[in-house]
C-alpha cells in the first residue's frame, strides 16, 4: 500500500523502511490528488518525529514546499523548531554543486538550511502547472467562433 501522507512516511521510515521510496509513493499519491483537487488532507497530519535531524528537517520542508506550490494551506507542523537544521546539509556531496544548490534551493528548503535542486520534488507524475490553462485554451480554441 503506498504511503498517502507524510505522516505515514514517517511511521513506515521509522518501521525501518527506505526514505527514498517511501516519498516516491507518496509523491505519485499527492500529485495524483492534486489533479482531483484533493491534495490537502494529505499535508494535514503532522509526521512522527525522525531520529535523524536531516530527515525531520526534510519531511518539514516538503509539506511547506507542496502547500506552497499547490496554493494549499501551510500546515503549522511544519514550523515547529525541531523541523529546523542547526547546520547546513547539502543534498549533493559535490563540492562545486554547493553554491548552485544555494542558489536554486526552493524556499521551504533553504530555510531549514537544506540546500538542493530548485523542483526536488519532481516526478513524472508531478502535473504541469499550467494544465488547466492549457486544456481551457484548448477547448476555446476548437470550440466554433
Amino acid at each position: 500500500m503506498r504511503a498517502a501522507t507524510l505522516a505515514e512516511v514517517a511511521q513506515r521510515r521509522n518501521s525501518g523502511e527506505e526514505l527514498g521510496p517511501l516519498l516516491a509513493e507518496f509523491l505519485d499519491t499527492f500529485y495524483g490528488a492534486v489533479k482531483n483537487k484533493r491534495a490537502q488532507p494529505l499535508l494535514a497530519p503532522e509526521p512522527q518525529h525522525l531520529p535523524s535531524a536531516q530527515e525531520h528537517a526534510l519531511l518539514g520542508a516538503i509539506g511547506e514546499h507542496l502547500a506552497r506550490h499547490w496554493n494549499l494551506i501551510i500546515p503549522e507542523w511544519v514550523n515547529d523548531p525541531s523541523r529546523f537544521l542547526k547546520r547546513p546539509y547539502f543534498t549533493s556531496p559535490l563540492e562545486g554543486f554547493k553554491a548552485l544548490l544555494i542558489a536554486e534551493s526552493p524556499l521551504a528548503f533553504r530555510r531549514r538550511l537544506i540546500f538542493t535542486e530548485a523542483e526536488p520534488l519532481r516526478r513524472a507524475t508531478m502535473p504541469r502547472e499550467n494544465s488547466l490553462q492549457d486544456s481551457i485554451a484548448s477547448s476555446e480554441a476548437r470550440s466554433p467562433g
